[in-house]
């Protein structure tokens, strides 16, 4: 993903803008990453240099999940427990 396009995104459940980006892996662009929305706490993955904004009855349990628990030692505390959709809890 690259970071200019942080101008324009938005939570697709919200509509707040900005989202908070933590990157986990760059090389020319932000490999691994995630988009946080500070107003309704709802998380979403940058996978593969992919930003998936995807609204909360379109997205994977298991992989959301999944990803959780691989990146959670980068991953806000807060979004570990009481993110959206899914959380650790």
């Amino acid at each position: 993903m690259k970071r200019s396009l942080l101008d324009i995104l938005a939570c697709p459940m919200c509509k707040h803008h900005p989202l908070e980006l933590i990157v986990f892996e760059e090389k020319e662009e932000i490999v691994s990453g995630i988009l946080i929305c500070r107003e309704c706490l709802r998380w979403y993955p940058i996978i593969d240099e992919f930003p998936c904004l995807l609204p909360d009855d379109l997205r994977d349990k298991e992989e959301d999940i999944a990803f959780l628990k691989k990146w959670k030692d980068k991953i806000p505390r807060e979004i570990l427990e009481k993110g959206k959709p899914f959380n650790l809890k």
